[in-house]
């Protein structure tokens, strides 16, 4: 599994992602930079239905801590040949909302044609 091949996994799944750099762990107050951002959720997508938000770091899939691209790759690829999983992602709440940040799970179902 390569950088790039998560990648295309990604996008696969619906999603434009990357490392989790320096910047991203500033602009997002994380505390460590592990993870994958979304920069991207592509319509009609797994990803899309699921409601994964652009702006939030996927941190685990199927119950499977995601710190690397490397690590997405494998368990995106793994989850989508599965039928349902989970997708744990830490995320900015809607605006207005006093809370700010917080977890979210999604429930990503089986793909119609």
């Amino acid at each position: 599994m390569t950088v790039d091949e998560a990648a295309k996994l990604g996008e696969d799944f619906g999603v434009v992602v990357g490392e989790v750099d320096e910047e991203i762990q500033k602009e997002l107050k994380l505390q460590r930079p592990q993870g994958v951002a979304v920069f991207e959720v592509i319509g009609n997508s797994r990803a899309d239905y699921a409601g994964i938000k652009v702006r939030s770091v996927i941190k685990e899939i199927d119950k499977k801590e995601v710190k690397t691209m490397l690590d997405f790759g494998r368990h995106i690829k793994k989850a989508m040949n599965e039928c349902n999983f989970t997708v744990g992602t830490y995320e900015p709440a809607d605006p207005g909302d006093p809370v700010g940040w917080g977890v979210n799970f999604h429930f990503v179902g089986c793909k119609r044609d």
